[in-house]
Parts: C-alpha cells; structure tokens; sequence
C-alpha cells in the first residue's frame, strides 16, 4: 500500500512541475493570441484563463508522462536513464495529452488544423517539459551529493586510498 502512495505522489509532483512550466507559457499565449484578435473581455482575462487552461493540462500531461514512464521503464530511476530517452517518453505522453485534448473537444469541434497544431505543441511541451525534469532532478541529486557532513572517513575508504586521492594533505590529517 505504502508502494502504491508513493507513486501517486510522485505522479501529482510531476504534474505539478509541469503545471508551473506550462502556466507561464499559457499567459503568454493568452496574450498573443488576445492581442491579434481583439477579445470582447480584456487583453488580461484572455491571458489569464490561457494560463488556467494550460496549468490544468500540463497537470494531467504530467501525470500522465509519469504513468506512460512507470509502464515502459518500471523500477528505473532518473540517473539511469539518458535524457533523449526521458524526452521521447515526454513526447509520447504529450501525444496522448493532446489526443485527449482533441477527442474531449477542448477547443471546439471540427478544427482540424486547429486540432493538428493542439497536439503538436502539447508533443513539444512534453518533450521539453520531460526533459526540464529531468535535469532539475539530476540538479537536486548534485546539490544532495555536495552537501556538506560527508566526510572522507564515512566514505568507508581506506588510508592508502585517501592517500593517493589527496596526496600529503591526505596523511596529515589521519
């Protein structure tokens, strides 16, 4: 059960993570698009409701890419897998995103090109968002593995190893 917890958490901070990388990109969209064609409502509530609307889906792309990444690599974790490998399974569940996306009529029915461009780009912000994860988790075990407190000693490495890795400076301090 413990298992099962653990990866529905990790599941709803992936989908948070993509959420806070897709909001910004929605307002800016929202912008664009309201100052090309003039909303009725305001230039700040077309860009607002864009970064509502593309937080949601980069929530839900993100559990899903969490849920297609535990499928095909099962027990892997981050540092064992390469980033062009961590990005094609981000594509992949930006496609099943975008898919949904389109069949749910999210933008309206019938927009075929509107339809190809939905799930071209939710492809491409998947991708990127994958691999932005990845190197923010990579960053985060670096940061972990310079933390101060680890000492050579704990390192479980023997006086001709400490010897040979600091040189002189090794010996003196033994």
């Amino acid at each position: 059960m413990r298992d099962w917890a653990r990866r529905v958490r990790g599941a709803v901070r992936m989908g948070l993570t993509w959420a806070a990388g897709w909001t910004p990109i929605g307002g800016i969209v929202g912008l664009l698009l309201g100052s090309t064609l003039g909303p009725p409502n305001g230039l700040i509530s077309v860009a607002l409701v864009n970064a509502g609307v593309f937080g949601a889906l980069g929530f839900v792309g993100g559990t899903i890419f969490s849920t297609v990444l535990r499928l095909a690599e099962g027990r892997r974790r981050f540092d064992e897998l390469s980033l062009p490998r961590f990005t094609a399974w981000g594509a992949l569940g930006g496609l099943i995103l975008g898919v949904l996306a389109v069949v749910a009529g999210l933008w309206g029915p019938g927009l075929q090109v509107v339809d190809a461009v939905i799930i071209a780009a939710s492809v491409v912000l998947g991708a990127g968002s994958a691999g932005g994860s990845l190197t923010l988790a990579r960053q985060a075990d670096d940061r972990e593995l310079l933390a101060p407190g680890v000492d050579v000693e704990d390192a479980g490495l023997t006086a001709e190893e400490i010897h040979h890795l600091l040189g002189d400076s090794g010996q003196r301090s033994l």
